[in-house]
């Protein structure tokens, strides 16, 4: 594992933290009011754009799973194409989990999905800018030591981390102690927010503690 690689990957992970904290600051001095609580759905879209787009960029910039072979400019609108089609197809595959995991049905029905695409975004749009729409990628990757890179070790944590957060972040909706944030989907998204930001943290502490039994092959 090759240092300069493993810096590359710690230096990604926190432009992508910072990027995560000035979704909640930034707009306020734009948008009268703003807060993470008060205005959540309007965050929830800045978040996930702020977040994926700085995603792209990122992948665009550094580039970890560049391919030898050059292709046509038809092969990456194509690519294209069906990226979009994954993403917009697992944020409906997220709503319709969320809603069988007790969300309301038809009730806050726009709050669901914004949440849906949130977590997508946190999720999703990682393995499409790493591995593209290619399925079989994405099982090998999350099947046990299917990872082949430092990059898709993280891909690995900052995934998990982002959807126990929102697992986790649904416990304290039914309790009565009537919070703001306790209000749907506010601590659900919070809490892949918050478990986001940490599998970026824990990625980089992980490869580095783990450097020396870590030897990837290709596949």
């Amino acid at each position: 594992m090759k240092g300069a690689e493993a810096r590359r990957l710690l230096a990604a992970n926190l432009l992508s933290v910072f990027a995560v904290a000035l979704t909640a600051v930034v707009p306020a001095f734009f948008w009268e009011g703003f807060t993470v609580l008060g205005t959540h759905l309007a965050w929830l879209c800045v978040c996930s754009a702020g977040v994926g787009a700085l995603r792209v960029v990122l992948h665009l910039v550094l580039n970890p799973n560049q391919s030898p072979k050059k292709s046509s400019c038809a092969h990456k609108i194509s690519r294209f194409l069906k990226c979009c089609i994954y993403f917009f197809m697992s944020c409906v595959l997220f709503h319709v989990i969320i809603v069988l995991y007790g969300a309301p049905l038809i009730e806050s029905v726009t709050e669901t999905f914004l949440f849906a695409v949130l977590l997508s975004t946190f999720t999703t749009l990682q393995c499409l800018c790493m591995l593209g729409p290619n399925v079989q990628a994405w099982i090998r990757v999350f099947s046990k030591n299917g990872a082949t890179s430092i990059w898709e070790s993280s891909l690995q944590i900052t995934t998990m981390c982002s959807i126990l957060g929102a697992w986790f972040g649904a416990f304290p909706i039914p309790l009565d102690w009537d919070r703001p944030w306790q209000v749907w989907p506010i601590s659900c998204s919070l809490g892949a927010t918050f478990g986001y930001v940490a599998g970026l943290i824990i990625a980089p502490l992980w490869i580095h503690w783990n450097r020396k039994q870590l030897t990837y092959k290709s596949r």
